[in-house]
């Protein structure tokens, strides 16, 4: 396993590094020691430095920094295998402890982001001396600003200085630190950084997943975006340190909205490499992983467990570096009629069972609202549970046999329907007495149907849709393969699509628009842009319910249906549909400040026990998400290694904390 050392004060001294030997498809790593300003001033020590950074993105995304972006928005509530990682942060009246510093679980971000920091600054300040090519630098550039946009959204103001001066090379353990405030952060080294990756960074990426000037356009787009809103503060939201909401450079939040609209745009009309995938499966599908949709993502490997950071036989558990976040919105399927006819399978819809993540019912009837016309709901969960006791694992007793009993003794086989969901309600469903049924599950029966089904409003904290689009990769898709394995897929972090997104919203909140040319050519209105990628939702060339290819076109339906105006709560649904479960939901929630409005309720039903539902939507509040909250507390950890006085280390932490 790697030797990554993150212990820090705000920042470690020195970190333990992996030595890039490049392949044109993959970075691999090895082992080394500690970066020192010496071995930056050598190519070795660049590159090296380079694929620490994109190996640290394991640290941060696939484990239970996933929990802290999901739960507690309109996407996710907990589930009923649901510890404090989840219940802490769901704000659901009555349950849990509250977030605090020690449960917030944006710790993972805190403890790995000043990591990538530090080594980026060792880059910047001494790479030069390397006598390797400005987009290496750039590279380190686009990676500091990265980090430092993920934890000003975050927390708030941060420190700027590490140890050794703003934006410094730290080679010394410190134990104490100075939060700048929020425009220090975005003015002095987010903007620059990106700016100067955006005009040097190549058009093609070195090597497999490695930025781009694309994939620099998005971040400072949205980085615009974002310290517009921050600018306006449209719902009195308080910032930490405290400060004016003024910009030091005078602009104010409408020219940052323009220079979002311009960025994105630019991007959109010149994508180079880069561009939207056919269809929305295309995007997801796991055979597909490493399109040209995805512009960065944390990688993982099927073939190897060392590089990989994981354990693809038996996971031991979610928790970095591993990609085991697909388990916590996994429901335990493999209940179903006992266990026999629907087991454990490494195949995408399935995986590891952990029930810890719930979808509330209300992104069933509201969010994907459309299941016929758009694309997006087939392409996010799996809805359709098929009989697979012919693949190795099954008992001896069952393997062999060629049909089973399902609903209403009616015959089924090898991967046939044994549970669905349903898109809409139906009254002729007709549930068990008992609340669990021959399926074991609760599920109900429909006259002259051989699967269980159940309806949108009995979906609950313990049967629910699985996150299809993240699940696992099949390595051998006529057994059940590894299902408890970590995961072997990378973990995607921006797309290509989202620049349609930022552009929108920047014209929404004013930012004069033109003409959009190119492939996606549009007239640059925020509808145009959105319908865009609506009308590539509408199109279909596999059906995930059927488990069969299919051949539609519902584009002109799909754009038909976009309002005449669009608002910002229009981009959020849209958002939703677009990456719902990807982890974008939090930020969007408190860039936008709809946080406290949009998740206040949701209804769910509950799950007494681990293998029953009682079918009975329950309609939960969520404690008030006070304006405090839009900030999440500075980890326990970092305030336990300051050594200052108690004064000191309380202004340090975010009010109300």
């Amino acid at each position: 396993m790697y030797n990554i050392k993150t212990k820090i004060g705000v920042v470690l001294a020195g970190v333990a590094i992996l030595t890039a030997a490049c392949s044109k498809s993959l970075l691999k790593e090895t082992p080394r020691s500690t970066f020192t300003p010496e071995y930056f001033q050598t190519a070795d020590g660049v590159q090296a430095g380079l694929t620490a950074l994109y190996q640290n993105l394991r640290q941060v995304y696939g484990g239970y920094y996933y929990s802290a972006c999901e739960n507690g928005t309109d996407e996710y509530t907990y589930g009923n295998s649901a510890d404090n990682n989840q219940k802490d942060i769901d704000f659901t009246a009555g349950v849990g402890n509250g977030v605090t510093a020690s449960s917030s679980r944006s710790d993972v971000l805190w403890g790995a982001a000043f990591t990538n920091i530090n080594t980026a600054s060792g880059i910047i300040q001494y790479g030069a001396g390397a006598g390797v090519s400005g987009a290496l630098i750039a590279e380190a550039r686009f990676f500091r600003a990265f980090e430092y946009f993920q934890l000003v959204q975050t927390f708030g103001g941060i420190p700027l200085d590490l140890g050794s001066g703003e934006l410094a090379f730290n080679t010394s353990a410190i134990t104490t630190s100075v939060r700048n405030t929020v425009p220090d952060v975005y003015t002095k080294a987010i903007f620059p950084d990106l700016i100067k990756a955006v005009d040097s960074l190549p058009v093609n990426s070195r090597l497999t997943g490695t930025a781009t000037k694309t994939v620099a356009r998005l971040f400072l787009a949205k980085a615009y975006l974002t310290y517009g809103w921050w600018l306006q503060n449209p719902n009195n939201i308080p910032t930490y340190p405290t400060t004016d909401r003024k910009d030091p450079d005078g602009h104010n939040a409408a020219w940052y909205f323009q220079q979002a609209y311009d960025v994105a745009t630019g991007a959109i009309a010149d994508p180079g490499p880069f561009g939207l995938q056919p269809t929305f499966y295309d995007v997801n599908v796991a055979t597909n992983d490493r399109n040209n949709e995805i512009l960065l993502y944390a990688d993982h490997i099927a073939d190897n467990n060392y590089y990989n950071q994981g354990n693809d036989s038996y996971g031991v558990g979610v928790g970095s570096p591993a990609n085991d976040a697909g388990w916590l919105t996994t429901w335990n399927y493999g209940l179903i009629a006992g266990g026999v006819p629907v087991q454990r399978d490494q195949a995408q819809w399935g995986g590891r069972p952990w029930t810890r993540m719930a979808p509330p019912i209300e992104v069933f009837t509201k969010t994907f609202a459309d299941k016929s016309n758009d694309s997006r709901y087939d392409g996010t969960f799996n809805t359709v549970l098929r009989g697979n006791w012919n693949k190795t694992g099954a008992s001896a007793s069952t393997i062999d046999k060629a049909t089973l009993t399902g609903a209403n003794g009616l015959t089924i086989a090898p991967g046939d329907p044994v549970l669905t969901f349903l898109s809409t309600e139906n009254s002729s469903v007709s549930y068990p007495a008992d609340n669990k049924g021959a399926s074991s599950v609760g599920a109900g029966t429909l006259p002259g149907r051989a699967d269980y089904v159940i309806t949108p409003s009995a979906i609950s904290r313990g049967v629910y849709p699985n996150l299809w689009k993240i699940g696992p990769m099949s390595l051998d898709p006529t057994s059940l393969g590894q299902p408890n394995g970590d995961g072997v897929r990378p973990w995607n972090i921006a797309k290509f699509s989202e620049l349609f997104f930022i552009a929108a919203e920047a014209a929404v909140k004013g930012a004069a628009t033109k003409a959009v040319g190119g492939t996606y050519a549009n007239d640059g209105s925020a509808r145009g842009l959105i319908n865009i990628i609506r009308a590539r939702a509408g199109k279909w060339n596999f059906n995930n319910a059927l488990n069969e290819s299919v051949s539609i076109d519902n584009s002109a339906a799909m754009v038909a249906a976009t309002p005449a105006t669009i608002d910002i709560n229009y981009i959020m649904a849209e958002r939703s549909r677009e990456y719902f479960g990807e982890g974008y939901r939090w930020y969007d929630l408190v860039r936008t400040q709809t946080w406290s409005t949009i998740a206040a309720s949701y209804t769910i039903s509950e799950s007494p026990a681990t293998n029953t539902t009682d079918h009975t939507p329950v309609k939960y509040t969520r404690t008030p998400i006070d304006s405090h909250f839009y900030l999440r507390p500075i980890p326990q950890s970092q305030l336990d290694r300051l050594t200052v006085d108690q004064a000191t280390k309380a202004a340090y932490q975010n009010p109300g904390y």
